[in-house]
């Protein structure tokens, strides 16, 4: 029996944040996105330069804090990290948070975890993880 060709891609995403705006405007601004946010209905979306959507929204109750790791090329990790220094961010090498002030040379590329400020824990990275190609 054939089974037809089975085709899934990652569409969308909502993230819970205290400050749908300020989570949104920071997450653009970190990793250096051309578009602003906009609003969308109940959403404050913010599009990655793939057309896949991020959509962060204020829910009526805490939360925990959630991890969401995005694969980029040198150039972007170098802005990323120009801005989370310019803005006295604190980063880390691990996401332990031991090493903090360090970026890790994992997988043949480099990364760094931090947070926005919804308490999420960010991650970027050049190479992904079990030796999959980046993006360079």
């Amino acid at each position: 029996m054939q089974h037809p060709q089975v085709d899934v891609r990652f569409d969308h995403t909502i993230i819970a944040a205290r400050d749908k705006h300020e989570s949104a405007r920071f997450f653009t601004e970190i990793f250096g996105l051309p578009d602003e946010p906009r609003e969308a209905g109940f959403f404050v979306e913010v599009r990655l330069t793939d057309g896949r959507v991020l959509d962060f929204a204020a829910p009526p109750i805490d939360f925990p804090g959630q991890h969401y790791a995005f694969l980029v090329n040198d150039d972007t990790f170098d802005g990323i990290m120009e801005r989370l220094r310019a803005r006295g961010v604190t980063y880390w090498a691990d996401p332990q948070m031991r090493r903090p002030g360090e970026i890790n040379t994992n997988h043949g590329g480099r990364g760094v975890y931090f947070d926005d400020p919804a308490g999420h824990h960010l991650e970027a990275l050049t190479a992904r993880y079990e030796g999959y190609p980046s993006l360079t």
